[in-house]
């Protein structure tokens, strides 16, 4: 008999080798009581679906739609549901899954004869998945060697997944089946299509918007929020894509193996440096209009995305504009730490907006504007004082003013001057590469991965500490910048095409120093699989200029500590 301890309710039974989770579960759902639908579990801090079967003793720990595993779970599901109805409903289609967007994922469909999208399609194509999950289909594991997975997606023509096995060098894959169609997933699923009682479909622009549950009350779907210039941003990384002829983790494989490697990152870094022209070209232009010049730049984005570096190579460009850009940290406006807003925990939230003395600021920003000399204050971080030392600034003719920060975009911080006079920068880690065309990696991901690398490499945090922070951070972003993205005058994209490449010899090692005992090693573990499906490249033709920099070392620049 296995000894299998529930950590939900920290209560260990007797069962039977080879109890699926399923069966444990139903044994301790009295006791456990979760409010949401359970979906999947952790057993010993590794995501598993609750078909798999124990043979060993175990923690288990089972999991609702809210959690990290769970809802990943649960929208992989999803997504062999709509592709199942879209090769039912027309036999010969494409489906690609590309990226989230407005609280769901945007998918685009290909029919076999290329006839455009139609209400009625979205329609037919949503009944069929109700029929489905009214039927409850089971969702089947085959585990099989590399060479007959292949050999299953072959037959079928998916060059995408083909080329992710090749070049992926495991010795066993698994693959899915529902009902009469195969699909490859990276991950777990639901035991079958009845657990998927929540989920929406309609039309998004040329494609479809698959409506997930919400993360908070995973007994609703998430409510939508427009967004359509992240769109426009995802669509000109398709651009990109065809333009390098990339579009999945094994188109990146084949072209390292055929020696490209350092052609695809100097187009790569090519394509950014194109777009950061562009910006200061149009900053330059709005400086010089008769009307209503801009005079502030702002740029915001979530952690890790590469503010820093791309304020400094922003200022270059604008230097070779004939502009001469004055960078001002709000950091320096911090409200003294006694001041500082706490969280319910009694930490200090220093994401807050009211940890900015954003009056203050804005007051030195007009004045600034209107040709006066500022004393520009100080803070001291080891103090934790604002303070006074002399630092006098007055703008020159050609002089436009750069902000940097989480809350550059919040109306608050600059309420009094008028749009017009400002130019506002939006910039992400829109992970521009799937690892085929049903599984995308999400954007949060690879954002983790490069704050998981700076951290580490600064001697900041562990990769332990790094991901246990990482829900707070994600919090803090979804009340303090995602809200004011669209109101962005541009959007940067600074992900990289070969980004997983360059990052997986820096990961690998980091990632494996998280304990298997602690929570935390469940997504140091998923992290490790999906990045393993890249072949790794040196970082040593990464110029020392690229946003990568930023977070594996060898910038040119310095930064803040």
């Amino acid at each position: 008999m296995l000894q299998i301890r529930c950590k939900n309710n920290n209560v260990t039974k007797s069962f039977p080798e080879g109890t699926s989770l399923l069966d444990v579960y139903q044994e301790f759902a009295n006791d456990i009581q979760l409010p949401y639908p359970v979906v999947s579990a952790r057993v010993n801090n590794t995501s598993q679906g609750l078909k798999f079967r124990l043979f060993q003793n175990r923690d288990v720990e089972f999991l609702d739609a809210r959690e990290g595993s769970g809802h990943r779970v649960y929208v992989r599901s999803l997504s062999f549901l709509l592709y199942k109805a879209t090769q039912d409903v027309f036999p010969g289609s494409k489906l690609f899954i590309e990226h989230s967007l407005s609280r769901g994922y945007y998918c685009n469909l290909k029919k076999k004869g290329n006839e455009p999208l139609t209400d009625d399609d979205v329609e037919h194509i949503r009944n069929r998945m109700q029929e489905i999950v009214d039927l409850d289909m089971p969702f089947r594991r085959t585990e099989a060697t590399n060479e007959e997975a292949i050999r299953v997606f072959s037959e079928r023509g998916f060059s995408d997944k083909v080329k992710l096995l090749e070049t992926s060098g495991q010795i066993y894959s698994d693959y899915y089946t529902l009902g009469d169609t195969v699909d490859y997933y990276y991950g777990p699923l639901v035991p079958s299509a009845g657990y998927l009682q929540v989920w929406g479909l309609e039309r998004y622009e040329d494609g479809l918007l698959l409506r997930v549950p919400d993360w908070y009350n995973p007994l609703k779907v998430a409510e939508k929020m427009p967004q359509p210039k992240t769109f426009e941003m995802f669509a000109e990384k398709t651009r990109w894509d065809i333009i390098m002829r990339l579009s999945n983790a094994g188109d990146v494989n084949k072209a390292v193996m055929r020696g490209h490697a350092s052609e695809l990152i100097q187009v790569s870094e090519a394509l950014q440096e194109k777009k950061i022209v562009q910006i200061a070209e149009e900053i330059d232009h709005r400086f010089h209009r008769e009307k209503d010049p801009v005079r502030l730049v702002l740029i915001t984005g979530p952690s890790s995305s590469g503010k820093t570096t791309f304020c400094k190579r922003l200022s270059i460009q604008l230097l070779a504009c004939g502009l001469r850009p004055v960078s001002f940290s709000t950091d320096d406006y911090f409200v003294n730490r006694v001041d500082t807003p706490k969280l319910p925990n009694g930490d200090y939230d220093f994401d807050n907006i009211e940890t900015v003395e954003y009056a203050l600021l804005e007051d030195h920003l007009l004045r600034l504007m209107n040709g006066e000399r500022v004393e520009i204050p100080e803070y001291n971080f080891v103090t934790g004082k604002r303070e006074y030392n002399g630092k006098k600034l007055k703008l020159g003719s050609d002089t436009v003013l750069i902000i940097e920060g989480i809350h550059a975009l919040n109306p608050l911080l600059t309420k009094k001057i008028p749009d017009s006079l400002k130019y506002k920068v939006f910039i992400s880690a829109l992970t521009s590469i799937s690892l085929d065309d049903h599984n995308w990696i999400p954007t949060r991901d690879n954002r983790l991965l490069r704050r998981i690398i700076r951290d580490y490499n600064k001697g900041a945090f562990t990769a332990q500490q790094t991901i246990a922070q990482w829900k707070n951070v994600l919090e803090s972003e979804d009340q303090w910048i995602s809200p004011f993205q669209e109101t962005a005058d541009v959007m940067f994209n600074s992900a990289l095409n070969i980004e997983f490449a360059v990052l997986r010899p820096h990961a690998e090692i980091i990632l494996a120093s998280v304990p298997k005992n602690c929570p935390e090693y469940s997504d140091a573990h998923r992290l490790l699989k999906f990045i393993r499906y890249f072949i790794p490249i040196s970082d040593t033709e990464i110029p020392p200029t690229s946003i990568m920099r930023e977070f594996v070392g060898g910038s040119s620049f310095k930064y803040p500590r």
